[in-house]
């Protein structure tokens, strides 16, 4: 669809950045070479301290589609929701600022949100892990068979399998209508991996949602500082917190009793408990070792990890082992275990990426 088809653009896609000078061209590249040009780009710089607002400054200077911001560094919840309250579009898609996206990306999930009337398009996404040298990357693919859901109770029931393979834990695999947007409210929360709230508020009483099957964002694990590499010393607690979100909503929805709804909500929260352990034992986490498995052993011990550990079925051999140290409140071998996890994920990106890949 040509741009000036009419008064607003179709699409507004927001990016927030912050000290990405490495990453933000290859983003913005991404989006000017759509094959679907009736966009509106909103850039948000964060306070960066490194080039990343001045790259950014060179392509607003040629392309009209292109609005920056600039403001003092506050996060990425408050980045969004500044591009979120200029955007004008009648979907918004959001990316960061280190990933990118595939030339067919926008055209495809705004003609099935247009055929079918969606509030919601979910599409596939690559995850590459880089490692080592020249380029070197694993490639990892999340994606659902290509589904429209005639019903809102559809949708919910299958919402279980769309989880299972991380497709509603981020908003960058998405086309939001923002009209709904802003009839509920809806805006980005003031935390650390803000992402998967945003999402949920958005999903608790969506009725026209459709998923394709293809894949087109680029999710990169690469930098060192990502949010998804670094030692968190308050990340247990965060787990707990949005376990405690998917059981009300799936309470909400009326599946808290369905058995296969509820396997996948509590396999995922010991998948991520297994995270929790092993980010205690990152060698940034600041506790003696003493603390370290007390710390461990008041995580495996809570009802709801006994709970999660006798409900979940383990998809792989490893896994299963990976379990073992929970199932037995064994805190200590659990630590070693929480260590070996650590070791690998410092020491051998590619071989951490694959295991966790096979879960």
């Amino acid at each position: 669809m040509p741009l000036g088809s009419h008064s607003y653009p179709m699409v507004s896609v927001i990016i927030p950045a912050y000290n990405v000078e490495g990453y933000i061209a290859r983003a913005i590249e991404s989006v000017q070479r759509q094959t679907f040009t009736d966009y509106e780009l909103l850039v948000v710089n964060d306070g960066s301290t490194d080039r990343t607002g001045k790259i950014i400054q060179q392509y607003t200077r040629h392309d009209l589609r292109i609005v920056d911001f600039h403001i003092e560094n506050s996060g990425a919840p408050a980045a969004r929701n500044l591009a979120l309250d200029h955007a004008r579009g009648k979907y918004v898609h959001f990316m960061d600022a280190d990933d990118w996206a595939e030339p067919a990306m926008l055209a495809d999930m705004v003609a099935l949100a247009e055929k079918e009337r969606l509030e919601l398009v979910v599409a596939g996404f690559y995850i590459d892990t880089y490692y080592g040298r020249d380029e070197e990357h694993i490639c990892e693919i999340k994606s659902r068979p290509s589904a429209t859901y005639p019903t809102q109770h559809d949708f919910r029931v299958a919402a279980s399998q769309l989880f299972d393979q991380n497709l509603f834990y981020s908003p960058w695999n998405k086309l939001f209508l923002r009209e709904r947007i802003e009839r509920l409210g809806i805006r980005f929360r003031n935390t650390f991996w803000d992402d998967f709230p945003f999402v949920l508020d958005y999903i608790r009483d969506v009725e026209r949602v459709g998923v394709t099957e293809k894949a087109y964002y680029h999710f990169i694990r690469q930098r060192e500082e990502s949010e998804t590499a670094r030692w968190r010393p308050n990340m247990y607690e965060k787990r707990e917190e949005e376990h405690g979100w998917m059981l009300e909503l799936y309470h909400h929805w009326g599946l808290d009793g369905d058995p296969a709804s509820m396997e996948v909500v509590y396999r995922r929260y010991i998948e991520r408990l297994v995270g929790c352990i092993e980010n205690v034992c990152n060698p940034a986490c600041d506790l003696s070792e003493d603390e370290k498995i007390d710390a461990i052993a008041h995580m495996i011990n809570s009802d709801r990890a006994q709970l999660a550990v006798s409900l979940a079925r383990p998809r792989s051999k490893m896994m299963k082992a990976m379990l073992v140290p929970i199932r037995s409140r064994n805190a200590r071998l659990a630590y070693r275990e929480g260590r070996f996890i650590s070791f690998v994920k410092a020491h051998n990106t590619r071989i951490f990426a694959t295991l966790k890949a096979r879960r």
